[in-house]
């Protein structure tokens, strides 16, 4: 079994309130989630309108599954317009 760990820190420069940045962290779900075999949670910065840190998680059967779908979701955050990706980390974990 393998886990791909991705964790992103958003900057959402147009986001007024609270209400705004769920809005747009609803949009990246939902975007994302089209990915497929992937789970997404908002994991700090809970009470910032501002700033949201993402994890992003995946299970596969193999290392390069795993990063090609972290990949993916690294470059389609990178495309959208809605907010800035302003850091990631990204773990694989390997197990028997």
């Amino acid at each position: 079994m393998v886990i791909g760990i991705l964790q992103v820190e958003l900057v959402i420069g147009d986001a007024m309130s609270l209400k705004d940045k769920r809005r747009v962290l609803r949009s990246v779900k939902d975007r994302l989630g089209r990915i497929g075999q992937i789970a997404i949670a908002e994991v700090d910065e809970h009470e910032t309108h501002r700033r949201a840190v993402l994890g992003i998680v995946t299970v596969s059967t193999t290392v390069p599954r795993a990063q090609s779908t972290l990949s993916k979701i690294l470059d389609r955050l990178r495309e959208n317009r809605l907010f800035v990706l302003n850091d990631h980390q990204m773990e694989i974990l390997t197990g028997h």
